[in-house]
């Protein structure tokens, strides 16, 4: 299946899912997240503000953010920008995706990162990630040391997805039912 196909399959299986049933399968996925060693002895956290077909990540940001250093990426051009998340009082929607965005000053120690949770289109079993297309992940995570943690749906899991040589694999995948370590 070429990367096309398989982000039309999964675009389709995303729209079966009611926001209510993505917000409870996400859940599951923080429960096994939240047992991860890399995650629990991590002091600074990259994560993302989830658009409405990603695994939902705004009640766990917040839970999150008064007990660790929490990061969002800004989408700038063709990067990603990274900014501390204080409150979702401090937040933009963004004109390019309509997503949150902190505002603020840049945070630029990217080697003080100890993990980075990373949304995809698609994973498989050898822990690779499929993203949307534009590389906006893999041109950050080449970048960065930290542990990389990819999260999905279980139905955004397959046994091989197709990768090029920039693809940056994943450290780990979570979904509800399995942990790919």
């Amino acid at each position: 299946m070429t990367k096309d196909e398989l982000r039309k399959l999964v675009r389709a299986e995303k729209k079966k899912v009611s926001l209510e049933e993505k917000k409870q399968r996400s859940e599951k996925i923080w429960q096994q997240l939240e047992t991860d060693p890399k995650f629990v002895s991590a002091s600074v956290v990259l994560l993302y503000w989830s658009m409405a077909d990603e695994v939902y990540t705004h009640d766990f940001v917040q839970k999150w953010a008064q007990k660790k250093t929490l990061l969002l990426p800004v989408v700038d051009g063709d990067t990603l920008r990274i900014k501390p998340f204080t409150t979702i009082d401090n937040m933009v929607i963004s004109e390019q995706f309509g997503i949150g965005e902190p505002i603020g000053d840049d945070y630029t120690n990217l080697s003080d990162i100890d993990v980075i949770i990373v949304p995809g289109v698609a994973f498989d079993r050898k822990k690779n990630r499929m993203g949307r297309g534009r590389g906006y992940y893999d041109r950050l995570l080449s970048t960065c040391d930290a542990h990389k943690i990819g999260v999905g749906f279980d139905f955004q899991l397959f046994d091989t997805v197709p990768t090029q040589p920039f693809d940056i694999p994943m450290d780990s995948v979570v979904t509800e039912t399995e942990v790919f370590l």
